[in-house]
């Protein structure tokens, strides 16, 4: 079994914001660097918000601990608040979405040119960067582990 975990893309997220932000600055200019940097901190900060809301909901359907008190509970408290959970999980998602198309909005409104859309979207793209580095990784270790 493969070990690659949410955590190791995130910090894989932030190397590359990083590494892209220094470039940028070296090669480009400060500006173009601190839209890399707002794009990428953007991204990576919803990324990491998502993943902590789905493990929280995951976690929520896990059954309890078998050492656990057996008290008188009813079962349709359990559903009510695995529905309850799953309605905010969506809700927290759709606030989520909002909150970045504000900020881009209000971004974007403050840009002075086409670079500095494009800085943005560069930033933006730092953790499907990362994403596509693990799965290439991931499927590199996979067909060179196969013996046949």
């Amino acid at each position: 079994m493969l070990d690659i975990s949410l955590k190791q893309v995130q910090a894989m997220s932030f190397g590359f914001l990083l590494a892209l932000t220094g470039g940028s600055w070296l090669i480009m200019s400060w500006s173009f660097a601190q839209f890399v940097l707002v794009g990428g901190i953007l991204a990576v900060a919803s990324f990491y918000s998502g993943h902590r809301d789905i493990a929280a909901f995951l976690k929520s359907f896990q059954p309890p601990p078998e050492d656990a008190e057996e008290a008188d509970t009813e079962e349709e408290p359990k559903k009510k608040g695995g529905i309850k959970s799953k309605a905010g999980y969506i809700i927290k998602f759709w606030l989520r979405l909002a909150l970045i198309g504000v900020v881009l909005w209000f971004v974007v409104r403050k840009t002075e040119t086409m670079e500095d859309i494009i800085a943005l979207l560069l930033g933006l793209s730092t953790v499907v960067f990362a994403i596509m580095l693990t799965t290439v990784s991931v499927a590199g270790r996979y067909f060179l582990s196969r013996k046949g």
